[in-house]
Parts: structure tokens; sequence; C-alpha cells
């Protein structure tokens, strides 16, 4: 789907500011509401806009260890390890990947005890042959969209 420019400003003003209301957003950008609301809609409506919940730190909620931890299961049994990965509250993404191993999860713990007990977990499920963990030691950069928005929305104005 093609990105405007005032599409990328939309997104931009979401990213900064996600708890200001439509019509605020409508007068930052000098456009009618009507005109932003229907740019929200077609937005959420072709994918580019995922969801309004706010962003929750896991430290802050007790679990301030962060590993990756790869999985390497056993042929034709993807599908049934990565069910069984949505039931593991620490899991908090899992992704099929190419490379060493066949999944690549993200999991947050309250230590390095409980980091082991829920790769114990991991283990003992069905179907996976092997684990390799990677411990994070400090974030260098946080996950972020805006300078990806800002790259396309530089494009759209060329």
């Amino acid at each position: 789907m093609a990105v405007d420019e005032l599409d990328t400003r939309i997104l931009r003003l979401l990213l900064e500011q996600p708890r200001t209301s439509v019509r605020e957003y409508a007068r930052l950008l000098g456009v009618a509401r009507g005109t932003l609301q229907a740019r929200l809609d077609r937005l959420e409506r072709d994918g580019v806009i995922t969801g309004t919940v706010p962003s929750l730190s896991p430290a802050a909620l007790g679990h301030p260890v962060l590993a990756f931890v790869h999985i390497e299961v056993t042929q034709g049994h993807l599908d049934d390890v990565g069910d069984a990965l949505a039931a593991v509250p620490e899991i908090m993404e899992a992704f099929s990947i190419t490379g060493g191993g066949d999944l690549l999860t993200r999991v947050v713990a309250r230590d390095n005890a409980h980091l082991e007990d829920v790769i114990q977990t991991l283990i003992s499920l069905p179907g996976v042959v092997r684990t390799r963990t990677e411990v994070a030691l400090r974030e260098r950069v946080p996950h972020r969209v805006l300078p990806l928005v800002e790259s396309i929305g530089r494009a759209a104005a060329k």
C-alpha cells in the first residue's frame, strides 16, 4: 500500500503523541477531522496500524531478565511447538526462522533461576529437540518504527 506524506505525518503523531484525540491530531496537522478519520480507517484496514494498546515494560512488571531462545524442532512439529509456546506467559514473541534453529523466541524472566525454569519448560515441550539461549545485557536500540516511517515519508515526498 502506498503511504503518502500526510499518512507519514499522521503516523508520526500517533507514535509521538499516542494519547491525543483525533480532533487534536486534525488540528495539529491542519486537516479536517473527517479527512484524518478516513486516513486512519484506511491505514487500519490496510494493516499499517495494527493496534492501539499501551506499551508495557516487562522489567517494570518484575521481569527484568531478557533472553532470546533459539528452539530446534523435530521435523513436522513446528506448528505444534508454536502453538505450545503461546501457553508460556514468559514468551513475548516467537518467530519461525532460517539458520541455526527453527524458532526464535523473546523470553522474559524474574531472574536467572526463573529463566532456567522457563527454558526447562520449553525443553520439555513435545517436538523440541534442543534450545540455545542468549541473555541480553543492555538494550542498545529500543523497538522503534518512527525512523522507518520518516524514511518512507521522505521517499513519498520526492
